[in-house]
């Protein structure tokens, strides 16, 4: 697989990136996406035989990819043996944490944007750590899987429904894994109310509501922060939810989704479009070439999944609005609802019945049903950092999965459940609020999985 500048360049004409209006031939209505042909094997609940060491190759050093570096030094046993990213500032910036640290200088991959294929086919490395443009996302993890590469993959995994499919069958055909690493799953309250939720604490769930809503109007104009602006391009094309995997990835474990339940169908809707452009008339300077684009996304995109077995989850997508970061993170059930930012909790028969328990009333259920995992190494994670300690988490999980030769804790079906409501909303925008299926990317194996492994 060769991906040149002339791949790139037809993989953003088809995005709309270079003019085709509102990425019509990405994105037109289809409400039955049958599964393809299964071609290799099932990676569910697939082993490996454990390592002595494991070494990765990293292809993107910015925000996210130098964050994994600095986690992955504070794991033992680990060897970083490769970077790559087409600034070869970024690279040696990272190696020289890495050789500071006393390990060996990593290859260095940096000679254009295909260089990546290099790294892929470098013979050392176990698993390829990707942290990219998202359209990257898909390529590149297929060309490492290809090359004999576990890989593991910033949200979200996927932009369409298939590339989903395309990451599954080759993950399936070279028996290699594809893991999202979504973060949000192991920060310490999602942990905490995942063991309440499995120690029956909030009864049958029945609905959930999750988002991500996080301020970035000025990141998105930032000149440097988002390479070439490629993540604010998306406004210009598209209407729906971009970024669904942190507050649903959470809320999808809570409910057992693609483990004895499964996302069926969802609609979705979007406010009128009112930040971007405003943003862009009161705070660029006259002659600034974003003066006067046109956003099509909508400021507020909400959605509503429904599942097989009947639960409904409430997804949002909000980053222009002038407010606080939330991902919501509220589940319901029988016998309780918790919700968060703030974090508060109200229990079937609690005192006082309009009121919940939040701040220092949560000290006896957070010392009660803390997970097992932020107690064994919640110190460690703190002090290597990472979003409050849970980046390091979710490396530590990656890595010791591959140190004992156990199953991942979420896999390619997870990763493509999660990320497909990316697509999903801009087909339901696009048609007026119409129902749309999701696939059963799990084939029909959904129904007798057990549960996630954390």
């Amino acid at each position: 697989m060769n991906f040149s500048r002339r791949s790139l360049i037809k993989l953003l004409g088809s995005l709309g990136f270079l003019g085709i209006p509102e990425m019509q031939k990405k994105y037109s209505l289809n409400t039955k996406l049958k599964a393809p042909k299964q071609i290799g094997q099932s990676m569910i609940n697939k082993q490996f035989k454990p390592l002595d060491k494991v070494k990765v190759g990293i292809i993107g050093l910015g925000n996210r990819g130098s964050g994994h570096v600095g986690n992955l030094l504070d794991i033992d046993k680990v060897e970083i043996v490769a970077l790559c990213d087409k600034i070869k500032a970024k690279a040696e910036r990272s190696a020289k944490r890495i050789t500071d640290k006393g390990h060996k200088k990593p290859a260095i991959y940096s000679n254009g944007e295909s260089d990546f294929e290099n790294l892929c086919k470098q013979d050392d490395i176990d698993i390829v750590y990707i942290a990219t443009n998202w359209i990257w996302h898909a390529p590149m993890a297929i060309c490492a899987m290809e090359n004999g590469k576990h890989t593991a993959l910033e949200v979200p995994m996927a932009t369409t429904i298939k590339e989903c499919w395309d990451m599954i069958d080759v993950s399936e055909k070279t028996q290699r894994f594809c893991v999202m690493l979504e973060n949000c799953c192991y920060n310490y309250w999602e942990m905490m109310i995942l063991n309440m939720v499995r120690k029956g604490e909030f009864g049958d769930l029945t609905h959930a509501e999750c988002a991500y809503i996080h301020d970035l109007r000025g990141l998105l104009f930032h000149d440097t922060y988002y390479e070439d602006h490629w993540r604010r391009k998306w406004y210009t094309q598209a209407d729906g939810n971009f970024y669904p995997t942190h507050g649903l990835g959470p809320v999808a474990q809570y409910m057992n989704i693609n483990y004895g339940d499964k996302f069926e169908y969802m609609v979705s809707m979007s406010s009128p479009e009112f930040g971007m452009s405003k943003w862009a008339k009161e705070k660029l300077p006259a002659g600034h070439p974003a003066k006067n684009e046109k956003y099509v996304r909508g400021d507020m995109n909400t959605s509503i999944i429904k599942t097989n077995k009947g639960k409904t989850i409430m997804l949002q997508h909000d980053t222009v609005s002038p407010r606080p970061y939330s991902r919501i993170n509220m589940v319901s059930g029988t016998k309780g609802t918790f919700s968060d930012y703030p974090a508060r909790l109200y229990l079937d028969g609690q005192e006082g019945g309009h009121s919940w328990k939040q701040g220092s009333e949560l000290d006896p259920v957070k010392k009660q049903f803390e997970h097992p995992l932020w107690k064994k190494i919640g110190e460690i994670a703190r002090k290597s950092g990472g979003h409050g300690g849970m980046d390091f988490v979710m490396n530590y999980r990656m890595m010791t999965a591959l140190l004992e030769g156990r199953k991942v804790d979420m896999d390619v079906y997870d990763g493509a459940a999660w990320s497909a409501p990316f697509p999903l909303s801009i087909l339901s925008v696009k048609n007026r609020s119409a129902p749309v299926d999701f696939p059963d990317f799990t084939r029909g194996k959904w129904k007798t999985r057990g549960e996630f492994l954390i």
